[in-house]
């Protein structure tokens, strides 16, 4: 990163919500809004929907190529965010990927814990299948909550008997609630956004006196066998860069196809910062291909097995 590109970025978040104070949950939905959310980008198509029984936001590129689906599962702790805050990087992503996608408005806690986030993200998967979505023309993505949540909704449809998506993507996940990871303190300094106590206090929220370890709440503990390729993204300089470590590392034992990438000197969800920050759209691209690839090799390998298809 140059040192332009680093005063861009601390510029952008000397506003970030790290704090030894905790304002009302509230106050942090608002604070995030103000903070992170950007509108979906020119040329894509948002349009207020339900899926699974839940409000969604579907966004629509201009060009859409063949019949992938993207579904995305937003940020924020599993108490703040929503897909309106999420337009911009969920539209920007679908744009690049040349994708239909939907970004579910599941449940936050602490009106609604554990497992109501997992129960509302498998509703609205298998709602997608139901509906007609082969499988293979079916990809996930998630940032830092919405991270975790997307391989825990994956794990669930496993355990539904629901066929896996081609692909699943994962931006700074969120796959600890334990908060067992190295880096949840020698990162501490690094990280511009967030201390162990604002996590720790997330995890309350979401998950109160329940297992923390359960593996619906930190996949890190799950057996993720079966899962489909994994594409996992961190920055350097974030307390959860230990997350997105040893999630890849469980997904590469239990013999899942997996790309790690972590980013030098970047923060949490770097991707946020696109058309600002040329490390978050190059990100994105490489997101973008990966999801495209798995898709079109999903599809070629039905059409080699199944040529009347």
């Amino acid at each position: 990163m140059s040192r332009q590109q680093r005063d861009a970025l601390d510029a952008m978040l000397r506003s970030a919500p790290r704090s030894e104070t905790r304002p009302t949950v509230e106050e942090q939905r608002s604070g995030f809004t103000a903070a992170v959310g950007r509108p979906a980008p020119e040329g894509v198509a948002a349009r207020r929907t339900t899926l699974g029984g839940r409000p969604a936001l579907e966004l629509v590129p201009a060009e859409v190529s063949g019949r992938g689906r993207l579904l995305y599962l937003h940020g924020g702790g599993y108490v703040i965010g929503s897909p309106d805050t999420h337009a911009g990087l969920v539209g920007e992503l679908a744009r690049r990927a040349g994708l239909r996608a939907w970004s579910v408005d599941y449940r936050l806690a602490p009106e609604h814990p554990f497992p109501a986030a997992v129960d509302d993200g498998l509703a609205a998967y298998r709602e997608l299948l139901t509906a007609g979505t082969d499988p293979r023309d079916l990809v996930l993505a998630g940032d830092s909550a919405g991270g975790g949540l997307a391989i825990a909704t994956l794990l669930a449809a496993r355990e539904a008997g629901l066929p896996q998506p081609a692909a699943v993507a994962v931006l700074s996940p969120w796959a600890d609630l334990t908060l067992a990871g190295g880096s949840i303190r020698s990162k501490e300094h690094a990280d511009p956004i967030f201390i162990e106590a604002d996590l720790r206090a997330y995890a309350d929220l979401y998950v109160g006196t329940g297992d923390r370890a359960h593996p619906l709440a930190s996949p890190v503990f799950a057996d993720l066998t079966g899962l489909p390729p994994l594409l996992v993204q961190a920055g350097a300089n974030e307390v959860l860069l230990d997350d997105a470590v040893r999630l890849a590392g469980r997904a590469g034992a239990d013999d899942v196809e997996v790309t790690l990438e972590i980013g030098p000197g970047l923060p949490h969800v770097y991707q946020h910062h696109y058309g600002r920050l040329g490390e978050a759209d190059a990100a994105l691209d490489r997101v973008a291909r990966f999801l495209a690839a798995r898709l079109d090799a999903g599809r070629t390998g039905a059409d080699a097995l199944d040529p009347v298809r």
